[in-house]
């Protein structure tokens, strides 16, 4: 990898579109783009093979897990797994242990993130203190500390308590930041492991409605409505969402949502095996939840991708259904999966997945140096996507320290060949080796 930030990246399409260019990059900065362009002095090269040249994706929606959980990531494992990913950018959620309620907890983070160099790490705050839902934690320090945080959300728990999401909402709006909710009426999902449905009907597990989540949508889009605040959905995944945000957009609340990268993909015909890698929350949906999804997301419904990459011991997949602990990792797969459902699908196209991946989730959280156009004079966090080859998914050469992936044994298209963090190289595939731990350099 570089140490500095200055390279010469030859032979990419930016956006996919034309003849190959030449990107030259000095000091963190794109500073030239043409053909035939000389490396800036002491700079490396990296030759982009004809691959298509995008800003770094930025990851509003991460779990981390450090501190409390290193055995399952860390800071720097899911950094390493983030910038293999094609990632400049994650949000690490709050629910670590200690949670995320305070700024010493928020500043550790941020600061393990600059260490390690990889990706940068924005800590997520906690609404309520402990997660718990009962009282609003100091928001203010955490947006005034070193970590400067941006996006708060007692994700893993829904602020159920709508007298504190409207004071939640309320003191956003005079901080500047941004409250992502995890939409689930508690009420509810008391046990339940599966989508309601035929499928979890069927297999006897105990179901989850979707108006558990379309109920809260609703009341928050209000709640933001009369704050004349902001609020962002976390991990869309129903149908009645979509139609919820198409509502809401109509009635100029200010709205945003993401969708997983599993919730395009997959829906709950896996559940059949009753395997524990399968258990999320949400939970996987039927076929035209996920429909609605990807059409959302090519509308605009839904503003991005988010991966909610959250890695598990072996132990807490390898169990009973319902005892599994909910998530599965992201981080490393998503823009194949966006290749998969969008691209090929012809619901979008390089431009557009430049868009949902980073250029939206960068302007959702006001990231002023992450999503920029690839010009001169911008800043050079970059990836390059070769469109045209596949790789076979392994828990075994991920990165990432868990192996809870869905998509085991899966073939996928598009493999990220190299990212760039303000110029330097922080994840490089070497040729003729995409599917191999060996194959990054």
């Amino acid at each position: 990898m570089t140490a500095t930030g200055s390279v010469l990246i030859t032979n990419v399409r930016p956006y996919g579109d034309g003849e190959p260019v030449d990107v030259a990059v000095v000091d963190g900065e794109i500073t030239e783009i043409g053909s035939g362009l000389t490396a800036p002095d002491g700079a490396e090269t990296v030759d982009g093979r004809g691959g298509v040249l995008l800003p770094g994706f930025v990851d509003l929606h991460t779990h981390l897990r450090e501190p409390g959980r290193e055995d399952t990531e860390t800071v720097e494992s899911g950094s390493r797994a983030a910038a293999r990913g094609g990632y400049t950018a994650v949000f690490a959620m709050a629910n670590t242990a200690p949670v995320a309620d305070n700024s010493s907890i928020t500043d550790l983070v941020w600061r393990l993130g600059q260490e390690v160099g990889l990706v940068d790490v924005h800590p997520v705050g906690a609404v309520t203190v402990g997660l718990a839902g009962e009282q609003l934690a100091e928001m203010g320090m955490m947006a005034s500390g070193a970590a400067k945080v941006r996006l708060f959300s007692d994700d893993g728990k829904c602020v159920h308590d709508p007298v504190i999401m409207k004071r939640a909402l309320e003191y956003s709006t005079g901080l500047g930041v941004l409250i992502s909710q995890h939409s689930e009426d508690p009420r509810l999902t008391e046990g339940a492991v599966a989508h309601d449905g035929p499928t979890a009907a069927r297999l006897g597990l105990a179901g989850w409605p979707r108006a558990a989540e379309e109920s809260i949508v609703v009341r928050d889009a209000l709640l933001a409505r009369d704050a004349g605040a902001r609020v962002h959905i976390a991990h869309a995944s129903t149908e009645g969402t979509v139609e919820l945000l198409r509502w809401a957009r109509s009635q100029g609340i200010d709205v945003t949502a993401e969708v997983t990268p599993h919730h395009l993909l997959l829906d709950d015909s896996r559940l059949e095996t009753y395997d524990g890698v399968n258990r999320v929350n949400p939970p996987l949906r039927e076929e035209r939840d996920k429909l609605a999804l990807r059409q959302a997301l090519a509308d605009g419904i839904v503003d991005c991708v988010a991966t909610d990459h959250a890695p598990h011991a072996s132990q807490e997949k390898c169990c009973e259904f319902s005892q599994a602990r909910p998530g599965m990792l992201g981080l490393e797969t998503a823009v194949s999966i966006v290749v998969e459902t969008m691209l090929r699908t012809g619901l979008l196209d390089w431009r557009g997945v430049a868009r949902v991946m980073s250029e939206r989730p960068a302007e959702i959280v006001g990231l002023d140096d992450q999503g920029r156009p690839i010009a001169v004079g911008e800043p050079a966090n970059l990836t390059i996507i070769d469109p045209d080859s596949s790789w076979t998914v392994s828990s075994d050469d991920l990165a990432s320290k868990s192996a809870n992936t869905p998509y085991e044994t899966m073939t996928l298209p598009g493999t990220v060949e190299a990212t760039f963090l303000r110029g330097r190289v922080t994840a490089r595939r070497a040729a003729g080796s995409p599917s191999e731990v060996e194959g990054w350099l």
